[in-house]
């Protein structure tokens, strides 16, 4: 590992043990500070009421078979359950409608109350961003609504717990306000945590499925930037040629700054009245796994998260044309890949610049899965190089991003002779992995998208002590710039991409971004380990 590097992954690590005589101290103080932020949030709570959805949604509920044959029991302890839960140091100071959200959970039948966030610095966490997740503003699916026909006669095996109560989350992210690093969530270096408490979803039990949490960057219309001595675009922009051709399409909503849509006319977004394949949302979505998780006896689930520098990478975007909600030619044409047969046709297990690489036999031994050293996404850093992960196949998200602006946005300065939105994903994929892969292996190692290792093209760029030109910065999207949420049922189907991505016939709930500024505190304790 580089100099640069072991000061970035340590340094709040050293800030934490720096002048460790002095340690008791800091404790001492710290835990006076966050034992008055304690008190004064149970007293701000003290006088609140419960929300009026608790008391209905706690009552026993009669049963509607043959889902439900007998009824359904209640939590009798929601009254203690919801105070408990509001009156929380991590809970007491948020925003109403979170707040609220978080209590109704407690008061529903329940395994486990919402998840504590616990601070992992002498200070408490700071919330600066929710979702508040529903069924409501997608279309309905198998795995949300009853369809005469398909499943009317079927019984739930996603929402419709507890004798139907509605299918709820909340989605919360704190940043970590750790000695060394940048409390400003936007800074790609801050530690950000991020917990989802769902209420209404079954256990799934076969075939290995689960349920995971997707943050929604959707696609921008890039600023305009001079072009490269080679024509093409700078990292993150188009250029005036693209430009003008991006507001000549539709009704000319794709101008700088607005999102984007494949049309070309006023963004819209997945709705309860789409209908898959033909009228369908138009915007272009980024997704980030949360990860894979499932639900409780209750049907209850929780689900914790790490957002920063290491985790902020997206599936491998040429999966896409074989999940199920990829169109084949042009943008605007309904997605066939399932009537075309097409669905999980190739396979992406070994990581590279393109998708079906497991049918080569020398790649797949020295990038695939090695019984001696299992890939580990996770192992991002280690004192020396070599023992860092280095078959990704994942890529940084600002790459993702620079994938479709090659794909969607660069019609002039990126192959202007192509139009079939197929081949301009898969063209544009490797045109977009050479801003930072530097071995020319397709492939996207955790040495190569660190964030200090230094890149000239990045832009705008980011100099450091290490870098004279620029660091690594520039390849990771801001957790504000995630302005959707969606949780998806998943199956084994070999892929790391939603299922049916980029459609929602896979949704259980969706969201949308809720700013809060200034930042609240919204932790209470102290994490046992505070990596």
């Amino acid at each position: 590992m580089s100099a640069s590097r072991a000061r970035t992954w340590k340094h709040w690590i050293s800030g934490a043990i720096l002048g460790i005589g002095a340690v008791a101290v800091m404790a001492s103080v710290g835990a006076q500070a966050g034992s008055e932020s304690s008190h004064v949030a149970r007293s701000a709570a003290a006088s609140q009421s419960l929300p009026p959805d608790c008391a209905a949604e706690a009552a026993p509920l009669a049963g509607n078979p043959p889902q439900h044959p007998a009824s359904c029991h209640g939590n009798p302890n929601f009254a203690a359950d919801g105070n408990a839960v509001m009156s929380r140091g991590d809970v007491a100071l948020l925003p109403a409608p979170l707040k609220n959200t978080l209590t109704r959970l407690a008061c529903r039948p329940h395994s486990t109350l919402p998840i504590q966030f616990y601070g992992e610095a002498d200070s408490p966490s700071q919330l600066f961003q929710y979702y508040l997740l529903d069924t409501k503003n997608f279309e309905p699916n198998v795995f949300t609504a009853r369809i005469p026909g398909v499943n009317d006669t079927a019984m739930f095996t996603t929402t419709g717990a507890n004798c139907g109560l509605p299918t709820v989350a909340a989605v919360r992210l704190v940043v970590e306000p750790k000695a060394g690093l940048p409390t400003n969530p936007d800074d790609p270096r801050a530690f950000i945590d991020i917990i989802t408490d769902i209420s209404g979803v079954f256990v799934i039990n076969n075939e290995s499925g689960w349920y995971e949490g997707w943050m929604i960057h959707d696609l921008r219309v890039a600023p305009v930037a001079p072009p490269l001595s080679d024509g093409h675009a700078r990292f993150g922009t188009v250029t005036a040629g693209d430009a003008a051709r991006l507001a000549q399409m539709g009704g000319g909503n794709n101008v700088p700054g607005h999102f984007f849509t494949v049309d070309g006319n006023a963004p819209h977004f997945p709705s309860a009245s789409d209908h898959f394949p033909d009228r369908v949302t138009n915007v272009v979505p980024i997704q980030l796994s949360m990860g894979a998780y499932n639900a409780l006896q209750q049907s209850d689930a929780h689900q914790y998260w790490e957002f920063n520098y290491t985790t902020n990478w997206i599936h491998p975007l040429y999966e896409l044309p074989f999940t199920g909600g990829f169109p084949d030619l042009r943008a605007t044409d309904p997605a066939d890949t399932y009537q075309d047969g097409e669905i999980g046709r190739e396979a992406s297990i070994v990581p590279g610049d393109r998708i079906g690489l497991n049918q080569e036999r020398q790649r797949t031994v020295k990038f695939g899965d090695n019984p001696n050293r299992p890939r580990d996404p996770d192992l991002f850093d280690a004192d020396i190089d070599s023992q860092r992960e280095f078959r990704q196949r994942f890529i940084p998200s600002g790459l993702a991003r620079e994938v479709f602006l090659n794909a969607f946005e660069r019609l002039d300065s990126f192959r202007p002779d192509v139009s079939n939105i197929e081949q301009r994903l898969v063209e544009g994929y490797k045109a977009a992995l050479s801003v930072a892969d530097t071995d020319h292996d397709g492939i996207i190692s955790a040495t190569e998208g660190d964030i200090d290792t230094c890149n000239s093209n990045c832009f705008p760029a980011t100099p450091s002590d290490q870098c004279a030109v620029s660091d690594n910065s520039c390849l990771y999207l801001s957790p504000r710039s995630y302005n959707r949420f969606a949780v998806t049922r998943e199956i084994n189907d070999g892929y790391i991409a939603p299922r049916f991505a980029p459609s929602q016939r896979a949704w259980v709930l969706s969201g949308t971004k809720v700013d809060v500024s200034p930042a609240v505190p919204a932790s209470e304790g102290r994490d046992s380990d505070d990596r």
